[in-house]
């Protein structure tokens, strides 16, 4: 049973360290730091765009409009830390 948790607790750390490179990326990309004319930088931008798009959309279409300003991410990375909190605090603890 512990490793069926280490291996969702690694999934979720894993999608909370996307969904901050997305939005670390997504800023750069923004303020033109980095150049999307570049193979690399577009292959990696892409990749975790479609990584991460398809959890952001439901949220998206909850969330109100805020302007220019998208806080979608901000809301899935605290569904991902109450998921990880929720099942390594609570659960594994009262499965043993």
């Amino acid at each position: 049973m512990n490793a069926l948790f280490f291996l969702v607790d690694f999934v979720v750390t894993a999608l909370y360290w996307l969904v901050l490179i997305y939005v670390i990326l997504s800023f750069l990309v923004g303020f033109n730091i980095i150049n999307l004319n570049n193979n690399i930088v577009r292959q990696i931008y892409t990749g975790i765009n479609s990584l991460v798009d398809p959890m952001l959309a439901p949220i998206r279409r909850i969330l109100p409009s805020a302007g220019g300003l998208d806080f979608s991410p901000l809301v899935l990375l605290l569904i991902v830390m109450f998921l990880r909190t929720l099942l390594l605090e609570d659960l594994l603890p009262a499965l043993a």
